[in-house]
């Protein structure tokens, strides 16, 4: 089932109108629709039911604003006050632009803020800006580190964008061999996941998403370079903006007030020599002999940008069931 972008879009508005004003509606609503149209219905559709709920709970706040706490030359130290974090988040890469462009590099800290559903919604910001850009977020313990049983960590996405003519190059990664979210989708459509991606309760590899859900026990990407990574994005995102660390955040079993960190680069020089290497690392990675001719190989971003192409022109297909609740709402 397809639903054209403009009819998503006005459904996620009407509701979050009994909630926000109309231009943070209009502004939420857009993030939702446009991570659907890009593919990521984990943090689009299917997560717009929970981030409703959230708001009806209290954690968060409808009606705050994020607020500068300090500032020292390019560097910024934000309160998100519990607001949207789609619109903190938002607000944080601006600042991380706009600081850019004055001194070169721009790097912003905010705590005390909520999810910001894909990560790479920023990323892609700070590309269309023309910046290269760095960002990440804290989440609640949903990671066992490399050799312990219990969740510790967060599974905490790292994005990296680099701006191109020709389709920008943007990394959007959880920590683990699969997000939650993506676990998620696996889970409700039946499927087996294609490699292992996480243990059982026995301690045993499975690619049963259901299974690894259950267990809780996710695996890290890179196995203890994917815990080490994680740590370290912890360690940065809270001591940079005297936030809340994964630890704090897991004490309530509530995945709200985190801690971000965004960071951009000006590029300087020659941009067309910047255009050249660019396509040049493009080219020798993509030259590589694929394992199944089906299925080429591709530079981080470029599926997005083929299934954006496709969701305009067909519509963005939807778990209908989900779609049902999102109408009755």
């Amino acid at each position: 089932m397809r639903i054209p972008i403009e009819t998503m879009k006005a459904e996620f508005k009407r509701i979050l109108l009994n909630h926000f004003t109309e231009a943070k509606a209009e502004a939420i609503a857009t993030v939702f629709t446009e991570n659907s149209r890009d593919g990521v219905y984990t943090h689009g559709l299917n997560r717009f039911p929970t981030f409703i709920q959230m708001v009806k709970q209290g954690a968060i706040k409808t009606d705050a604003e994020p607020e500068l706490v300090s500032s020292f030359g390019s560097i910024e130290k934000w309160d998100g006050n519990y607001g949207p974090g789609v619109l903190n988040a938002g607000i944080a890469m601006g600042r991380a632009i706009a600081l850019a462009n004055e001194y070169g590099i721009g790097c912003v800290a905010i705590r005390n803020t909520n999810h910001w559903m894909r990560g790479g919604t920023y990323g892609w910001q700070a590309a269309e800006a023309g910046m290269i850009s760095i960002c990440f977020t804290n989440t609640i313990a949903n990671l066992p580190p490399w050799g312990g049983l219990d969740p510790r960590l967060g599974n905490n996405p790292l994005i990296i964008a680099v701006p191109r003519k020709d389709g920008h190059v943007v990394l959007d990664m959880a920590v683990s061999q699969y997000s939650f979210g993506k676990l998620k989708q696996y889970e409700s459509q039946g499927r087996e996941l294609p490699l292992p991606g996480g243990y059982d309760e026995e301690g045993n590899l499975s690619t049963d998403a259901s299974t690894i859900i259950k267990s809780g026990r996710l695996m890290p990407a890179g196995f203890w370079k994917g815990s080490g990574l994680s740590l370290m994005l912890d360690l940065l995102a809270t001591v940079l903006s005297d936030g809340r660390s994964t630890a704090e955040v897991s004490k309530d079993n509530v995945e709200a007030g985190l801690s971000q960190l965004f960071i951009c680069i000006k590029p300087t020089g020659d941009s067309d020599q910047h255009e050249q290497l660019i396509q040049q690392i493009l080219d020798y990675a993509k030259s590589s002999t694929p394992i199944d001719p089906d299925d080429p190989i591709r530079y981080p971003g470029e599926g997005t940008i083929l299934t954006r192409e496709r969701n305009l022109k067909e519509g963005i297909p939807v778990d209908e069931k989900i779609w049902e609740s999102v109408l009755k709402m």
